[in-house]
């Protein structure tokens, strides 16, 4: 009797480690699988292999946010479990002149020093097919919610294929962009026309064996270096004929 119920008592403990262990295993490939996504970072954070082998979870930095902004990363979503990171859409990083969450890193993770404007938290990127102002409507709510409007989100006409008017759209400067989320937070469609990805993924680079002229004065590593500039001057500029009492210059030109 006694080594049937140890029997049914081995039994039960071996099944029970395995349906711990089929769930353990899943809830890791969950994990794994949404790390593929790079996650959004605190403003100053260090590239992500680097910040994940850096950070050590201790949460100072979402504790000194005064916007909430930062959440620590749970089983199963785009990053390291127990490590800072944020979704615009929820709550963006509004940009704090005195960087609370990077004061606080005791580890490096986060650089002290690095100004809130020369942030790269990620890239705004614009959906043509579901932005507002891209169908032809005034929107702009993006331009203006910017915190370094008229840099890093200006508006741009773009003509129409079956009209003289043209639409005004909003187009996005990488260098100056931060990727603090404000335009994915403000944008009014039900799903964010404009979104905040890692610049890796949208961004190509220009070969190094490629000269701009009319850029020489940003010299990029491994160019070759420039010739003298060459001063060409500029055509002489007609001179336009004296008004006459009566006659405007269109009118005059075909004055005998």
């Amino acid at each position: 009797m006694q080594d049937r119920r140890d029997f049914l008592k081995r039994s039960t403990q071996t099944a029970a480690a395995a349906v711990c262990g089929g769930l353990l295993w899943n809830a890791l490939l969950a994990q794994q699988s949404a790390q593929a996504a790079v996650p959004l970072r605190p403003p100053g954070a260090k590239p992500e292999r680097d910040f994940a082998a850096t950070c050590i979870k201790c949460g100072q930095c979402v504790v000194a946010c005064p916007y909430h902004t930062l959440q620590l990363a749970r089983p199963g979503e785009p990053a390291v479990t127990g490590t800072p990171r944020f979704a615009p859409r929820e709550v963006p990083c509004y940009m704090c002149e005195d960087v609370p969450c990077t004061q606080v890193c005791p580890t490096g993770a986060l650089d002290k020093s690095l100004p809130i404007t020369k942030a790269k938290m990620g890239l705004a990127v614009v959906d043509p097919g579901s932005c507002l102002s891209w169908q032809g409507l005034r929107c702009e709510v993006c331009f203006r919610a910017c915190p370094v409007s008229g840099k890093a989100i200006t508006i741009a006409p773009h003509p129409r294929q079956l009209s003289r008017h043209a639409v005004f759209v909003p187009l996005v400067h990488a260098e100056a962009c931060t990727g603090c989320g404000v335009c994915e937070k403000r944008c009014p469609t039900e799903v964010a026309a404009i979104r905040i990805v890692d610049p890796a993924l949208v961004q190509g680079k220009i070969g190094a064996h490629y000269r701009m002229e009319w850029n020489a004065e940003v010299p990029r590593e491994g160019a070759p270096p420039s010739e003298p500039s060459r001063s060409i001057a500029p055509p002489p500029k007609a001179e336009r004929p004296p008004a006459q009492q009566g006659l405007d210059w269109l009118n005059q030109k075909g004055t005998p």
